[in-house]
Order: structure tokens, then C-alpha cells, then sequence
């Protein structure tokens, strides 16, 4: 799938300068981007991958073809830059899956669907697992897992669109701006889609036992 397109507003010096043969300047706009990056790749990297595969093995790559097709980028100037470095991770992101599991990369019928494919898909799962964190002992990992399937399930059941948007927003911690660049939408309904995802969410977590004190919008 194509990159999506948005407006790219003012281009950032550093990025001319870049792509002039700046090395320098390039190398500070990775450092800039790559927490960001390797955030989506976390999220996204298929679990039989993980202990396998580091996301920052992705994100190098990423950073190759990016170095490549820099130039490029420069002359269309079709999309934010921040929003180009993260489709070229998530196109990477599915080869590898592609790579390693070939047939066996997972049905997605269940899963949080973004970025009209171009990313690979979050699961409810991975979504839980991070809201969570982690859990040790024997009494936390029973309610742990029943926090989990609660959760698992109050994401299923939402909008697909808000859960985008919350994932986007929460997971990912792009700016409202970029979330709604991404999913091709108006920043104010991005706005709103977030703000009834997370009451929703905040809701379920308060509803468990012992409520949460660890979510926070």
C-alpha cells in the first residue's frame, strides 16, 4: 500500500540539508525519531518474534531504506516526515513477519486493525499487556489474567475507528494531528474518537477488582 498522503507543512532544514549529504544533520533527525519508531514496532512485532527479533533490527532497516530514498521523499513531499519514517517501519515491519512465519502470520479477524493495512496489525493482547505492565507474583499473575481478558474484550467491543485512534494516540503517542493524518480523517473527529475511547477504557480498568490507579488518559 502507498504511503498516505497529508500535507507535509514547512520542511524541516535539517532535512534539506540532509539530503544534500549531510550526514551530520541526517543522523540527528533518526536520533530525533527513533524512540518513536521502535514504540510502534514494540507493539506491532508479532509475539512468536519477540525474544527472537529486537525492534531495533527493524528500525536499522528502516533507517537504510530511508537513507535511500531520502532524495525522493525531498522531491514529492507528499507526507510529514515523522509519518514517512513510520510507514517505511511498518512495510519493514511486514516483511519481516513475512520472513519468519511465511504462512503462519496470524489471522487478523481479531485484531485492531490501523493504518488501512499499511502496519501490521495490534492485537487486544498487546494492547492489554502494555496497559498492565508486568506482574510477578503467583496472586498478581491470576489477576492479572483476568484483568487482561476484561480488557481484551472492552477493546474488541469498541468502534474500530476509536480504537485506531486510541491505539494511535495512547500507544503510539503521535500528536492528534498525526493520528488523524494517518487514518485519513478530520483532526476534530480524531479528537473526539480519542477522548470517548479513553472514558471507555478508563471506565472498564475502574470497574475491575481493586480498580487502577496506573491508566492515565
Amino acid at each position: 500500500m502507498d504511503p498516505i498522503s497529508s500535507p507535509p507543512g514547512p520542511l524541516d532544514e535539517r532535512i534539506r540539508r540532509a539530503a544534500s549529504g549531510d550526514r551530520e544533520a541526517w543522523s540527528d533527525l533518526l536520533a530525533e525519531h527513533r524512540a518513536r519508531l521502535r514504540r510502534m514496532v514494540a507493539l506491532r512485532l508479532d509475539r512468536r518474534l519477540q525474544g527472537r527479533l529486537d525492534p531495533s533490527d527493524v528500525i536499522q532497516e528502516t533507517f537504510i531504506e530511508a537513507t535511500a530514498g531520502l532524495a525522493e521523499f525531498v522531491e514529492r513531499g507528499e507526507m510529514p516526515f515523522f509519518l514517512w519514517l513510520r510507514w517505511l517501519a511498518g512495510m519493514k515491519l511486514n516483511a519481516v513477519h513475512r520472513r519468519h512465519l511465511g504462512c503462519q502470520v496470524r489471522d487478523a479477524a481479531r485484531e485492531v486493525s490501523i493504518d488501512r493495512g499499511a502496519c501490521p496489525q495490534a492485537t487486544s493482547a498487546a494492547l492489554a499487556a502494555h496497559l498492565l505492565g508486568r506482574q510477578t507474583s503467583a496472586s498478581e499473575v491470576a489477576v492479572r489474567l483476568e484483568r487482561k481478558a476484561r480488557l481484551q474484550e472492552a477493546l474488541e467491543a469498541m468502534d474500530p475507528l476509536d480504537r485506531d485512534v486510541l491505539v494511535l494516540r495512547h500507544f503510539e503517542e503521535l500528536t492528534n494531528s498525526e493520528a488523524a493524518q494517518t487514518l485519513g480523517i478530520q483532526e476534530s473527529a480524531a479528537s473526539k474518537r480519542y477522548i470517548r475511547a479513553l472514558r471507555r477504557l478508563k471506565d472498564v480498568l475502574q470497574a475491575m477488582p481493586g480498580g487502577s490507579g496506573e491508566f492515565r488518559p
